[in-house]
């Protein structure tokens, strides 16, 4: 049996993955009911597939004396899941415990690990990684958490720029604090 991949993405209304402005994490926009979600989402195990951005972005927070209590919940989560990281520059050891690297070709390695893994696979974030392989039919599923804000000065990364067209199915939808969205879809290539 294969291991579903799930590409799990934070974005703005207008698509954005990132901002260079003022908003915070989450844009600010977190509240009890979607940190709850997200902590269900991690409580069980999986294993978090990044690329080398993506993992970098995160070492720091991984070093010894860094206050892991300044993070939600379900970070923690993540933070003590294994990992494998898609890269051919990074180098072992790396910071973040029960991480792995694989330098071959990311469709390759994941197509490998969905065969391979008996628990579910994740990546949050990692946008050229999850487009290669949203492009590749390896993701089973887009969990899209939209916050309610418009960064069209600020955005930075839209998510899903340069893919190929796709059909999206309306798996679950969930509105949490009255105004974050969580869209789960399951992609087919147009056509």
């Amino acid at each position: 049996m294969s291991a579903t991949y799930t590409f799990d993405i934070f974005a703005t209304l207008d698509g954005f993955a990132n901002h260079s402005g003022d908003w915070g994490g989450y844009w600010g926009k977190q509240g009890p009911e979607f940190l709850a979600h997200r902590a269900a989402a991690y409580r069980d195990p999986l294993r978090m597939v990044l690329g080398a951005k993506t993992y970098s972005s995160n070492a720091p927070f991984l070093s010894p004396g860094f206050d892991r209590t300044l993070f939600d919940t379900w970070i923690t989560r993540m933070f003590d899941s294994p990992v494998t990281v898609l890269s051919s520059r990074l180098t072992e050891p790396l910071d973040w415990p029960g991480t792995t690297i694989e330098a071959g070709d990311p469709v390759d390695v994941v197509r490998r690990l969905k065969a391979e893994s008996d628990v579910p696979l994740r990546s949050h974030g990692s946008l050229t990684l999850n487009r290669t392989l949203l492009d590749a039919g390896l993701v089973d599923t887009i969990e899209l958490t939209v916050f309610p804000v418009l960064s069209g000065k600020t955005g930075v990364d839209r998510v899903f720029d340069g893919i190929e067209d796709f059909d999206l199915e309306l798996v679950e939808a969930h509105t949490f604090d009255e105004h974050t969205q969580v869209l789960t879809y399951r992609p087919t290539r147009h056509g």
